[in-house]
């Protein structure tokens, strides 16, 4: 098979590319919305399917990052953005700490618990996010 060097036939096959993750995502919805309607969340959540489905959605938000990076217009300092980043972050924490700290049955170690996992989530991509935008400065 030889490799595509036409740029429009390269355009054609990445959107058809597209198409089919858009069709089967939507499939994999399909799935896991017949496993809720007649298992429940657990029985969702226990399928193999919401595995690839989650590690695909956390693959494509990743890739995405570069691709947004790259066509940021305004040229703010990357240490700036990560300061607010870490903020907001922050803030979001502390209120799933609360939230949780006050609903009834769970106590103030469940919510760290889950304030400091939300922090881990969020706090990654936003590094990820700073290390693109250095890298995206220095070029």
């Amino acid at each position: 098979m030889e490799k595509i060097k036409d740029e429009r036939l390269q355009l054609k096959n990445l959107k058809n590319i597209r198409i089919t993750f858009i069709v089967q995502t939507l499939g994999i919805l399909g799935i896991l919305l017949y496993d809720l309607i007649n298992y429940g969340m657990d029985g969702m959540t226990n399928n193999p399917v919401w595995f690839v489905f989650i590690l695909t959605g956390v693959i494509n938000a990743y890739l995405s990052m570069s691709i947004s990076v790259e066509h940021e217009k305004t040229k703010r300092s990357p240490v700036t953005r990560l300061y607010i980043s870490l903020g907001v972050i922050t803030l979001i924490s502390l209120l799933f700490v609360t939230f949780t700290a006050l609903t009834n049955g769970y106590n103030v170690m469940d919510g760290l618990l889950v304030g400091g996992i939300v922090f881990v989530c969020l706090v990654l991509p936003a590094f990820y996010m700073y290390g693109l935008r250095q890298k995206e400065r220095d070029e």
